[in-house]
């Protein structure tokens, strides 16, 4: 079990973080609203080529827009501490700052599938695998895995009983989006596997062959 301040102290943390994020993702929505805008005053110079450079401003403006938007509600969902001490958030899609340092790493992204993939027995270089639960821009809780426990510095906190019971006794309801939280090892290296023509997903009622095979086309 852990020690209520421990808890409310992790939490405390991990909420700095996101109010970052959650800044940093207003400043890039007004960024391509703003994009957006100016596609459309293009239009007025009159000739084919405005035209055309218009409707690629406004595409692509629109596009990002719309994904920052779906993305908002549990934005970040989990969190690795590595044992070169680097600490990587991983979140539904990549953002950085203003200076390019990343503040969420995309969970398709490369970077992110140690999140999935390490075990106590091959930790990938993670010492410590947090999973977040928030609701709209608040951390409601943190559930820790410590995955090389001789790596661990000696003021590392670990809280909770393990992210993936928590997971598991978690309601569901939120559909489909909420896999890229909780895919296991085996999952991901399905979703992961290079495309050399067609895939087939084996598995057991219940296993996730679905989301999986979902996941994996997008």
């Amino acid at each position: 079990m852990t020690d209520h301040t421990t808890l409310e102290q992790e939490i405390a943390v991990e909420q700095r973080h996101l109010d970052r994020v959650y800044s940093r993702l207003a400043e890039l929505r007004q960024s391509a609203v703003r994009a957006e805008r100016d596609g459309y005053r293009l239009a007025r110079v009159g000739n084919f080529g405005a035209l055309v450079e218009r409707d690629a401003m406004v595409f692509h403006a629109a596009q990002r827009r719309h994904a920052l938007d779906a993305e908002h509600e549990g934005l970040v969902f989990g969190r690795l501490d590595l044992r070169d001490r680097q600490v990587l958030h991983i979140g539904r899609l990549g953002i950085r700052d203003e200076n390019a340092v990343s503040l969420v790493v995309d969970w398709r992204a490369p970077a992110a599938a140690a999140f999935y993939q390490a075990t106590p027995a091959q930790p990938l270089g993670v010492v410590r695998r947090r999973t977040i639960q928030s609701s709209r821009e608040r951390v409601v809780r943190v559930e820790d895995d410590l995955l090389d426990p001789g790596a661990a510095p000696p003021d590392m906190a670990v809280v909770g009983d393990g992210a993936l019971l928590a997971t598991l006794s978690r309601a569901t309801g939120r559909g489909m989006r909420d896999i890229v939280a909780t895919i296991q090892r085996e999952q991901d290296e399905a979703i992961r596997s290079p495309g050399s023509g067609v895939t087939i997903v084996q598995g057991g009622p219940g296993t996730g062959k679905t989301a999986v095979a979902l996941h994996r086309a997008a």
